[in-house]
């Protein structure tokens, strides 16, 4: 196949994507994206339906579990449920 863009004078953001996701994809997020600041968050979930998924999904002794799931804390589940399960 050949490439479409010149990879040896990409700008360092959109080689390290180029190489993690392939060139395709790297142009989509370029097209999408180009010109926009972006911060990734640190959490891949939502926190407020995260808070959701963790009452509904809390079964007494499952907050590790709750915790590595979702990617939050063992403490940010138990206050959660502490806070928000009394409501």
């Amino acid at each position: 196949m050949d490439s479409k863009v010149d990879v040896t004078v990409l700008h360092h953001f959109y080689r390290e994507l180029d190489d993690l996701i392939g060139e395709e994809a790297m142009l989509l997020i370029y097209q999408q994206y180009k010109g926009m600041q972006m911060t990734i968050p640190t959490h891949l979930y939502d926190r407020e339906l995260t808070v959701k998924k963790v009452l509904s999904e809390y079964n007494g002794s499952n907050q590790q579990a709750l915790a590595r799931k979702y990617g939050y804390s063992q403490k940010w589940v138990q206050r959660v449920i502490h806070q928000r399960g009394k409501k």
